[in-house]
Order: structure tokens, then C-alpha cells, then sequence
């Protein structure tokens, strides 16, 4: 329990329950940040249909991380922790090709599950609320400049604003999903509920190699 929890507690006042949705459930071999930007080549009829049906009520998706199985195919297992994709573009350019881009909601966290007759995986998810925005410490501010420049040289195309290099939220996942690791340790790094412990992590992987003092 939080302190503000307790003070709640004390006035009388009850937390508000967690936000709950139903998604549709895309696991993919990759990890999408709230904030980020994921481009995704959808063929498979399952997810066109998911993808249509998106497109049409103007509704998000969730991509969680595969933790057993494959991309294509049997329905792969999902690690619990996920983020709502919001479809910002799509375009079929190729007969049964759909090639979306999504942007990353909030992270969530899968209450239950079940597979579709079509293979489609469909949850209700709980989502989880971000921080307070909170500045980055001393002590890792040597990330901003880095991200700034990585910005710079990405463009707005690839990382689109709204930028806020102030909060140790945004510069987080900004840096986590351009990280040179492997998706299993990016879903660590979405998982982490504290900013700062994730931008330590960050600084120090950095730092190791000699990227930042």
C-alpha cells in the first residue's frame, strides 16, 4: 500500500478500482512501450479480421510479448504484461498484406484469456496506471542529451512527440525500446512500475559501455 493509499484510508476515501477492458490479444517477438511506434505486417486471417474490425470501431488491441510458441500459427502464449496498440495507420498496398502502425497506450496487465474458434486470443486485461511524472535524477541525467541526439537522428517519423526528456517515464521507455537487447529483457524493463529503476538499469548497460558517464 502506497502512502497515499494510507492517507486515503485515513480520510475515508476508497482507491478507485483499476480500469478493466476486454482486447483482442496480438502476441508478437516484440515489445511495444506506451508512447512507442511498432509497424506491423498483418497476413494471417485471424489478425486481418481482428485488424478490420479495429479499423472499423475505432478500437485498440493489445501486443503482449510471446513467452511460448510462434509468431504464426497455434496460438503462442503471452507473457501477462502487455500495451494497448492504438492503429494510427494502415495500408494494404499487397492482396491480404495489411500493414499497420500502432502507437502504445497504457500497460496492462492480462486477468484472464481465451483462445477464439478462429485462433484469435481475446482477454480482459486490468490496466496499469503510470506515475506521477517525476524528473530524471541527477545521477542518470547523462541519458537526456543521448536521447535527445537519438531523436535527432530518428526523426519525427520513427519517435514522434509529444518529447518530455524532464520525465524519468518517457526518456524510460524511449531508451528501453531502442535498447540493442533482446525482447525478453525489454518486457523486463516494460514490467518495472518505477521510473527510476528502469533508467538505472538503462544507465548502467550504457555505461558499460562507455556510451554514457
Amino acid at each position: 500500500m502506497t502512502w497515499i493509499d494510507r492517507l486515503r484510508n485515513l480520510m475515508g476515501e476508497t482507491p478507485a478500482a483499476p480500469q478493466r477492458l476486454t482486447l483482442p490479444l496480438f502476441p508478437l517477438g516484440s515489445v511495444l512501450f506506451p508512447g512507442g511506434i511498432l509497424s506491423l505486417k498483418v497476413f494471417e486471417q485471424r489478425y486481418l479480421d481482428m485488424s478490420a474490425d479495429c479499423l472499423r470501431r475505432k478500437t485498440p488491441f493489445g501486443i503482449c510479448l510471446i513467452a511460448s510458441g510462434q509468431e504464426v500459427g497455434t496460438t503462442a502464449t503471452p507473457y501477462p504484461i502487455g500495451t494497448v496498440a492504438h492503429v494510427i495507420d494502415a495500408d494494404m498496398q499487397q492482396l491480404g498484406i495489411l500493414l499497420l502502425k500502432v502507437r502504445g497506450g497504457q500497460r496492462f496487465r492480462i486477468i484472464e484469456s481465451n483462445v477464439q474458434p478462429d485462433g484469435l486470443l481475446r482477454g480482459t486485461v486490468e490496466v496499469i496506471g503510470e506515475p506521477e511524472e517525476k524528473l530524471v535524477p541527477d545521477a542518470q541525467h547523462g541519458l537526456v542529451p543521448l536521447l535527445e541526439k537519438v531523436v535527432s537522428d530518428l526523426g519525427p517519423e520513427k519517435m514522434p512527440g509529444p518529447y518530455n526528456f524532464n520525465d524519468a517515464t518517457w526518456v524510460g521507455y524511449r531508451l528501453a525500446e531502442i535498447l540493442p537487447v533482446k525482447a525478453l529483457a525489454k518486457q523486463k524493463l516494460l514490467e518495472l512500475d518505477d521510473p527510476v529503476s528502469r533508467l538505472e538499469i538503462i544507465h548502467a548497460y550504457l555505461a558499460q559501455r562507455q556510451l554514457v558517464k
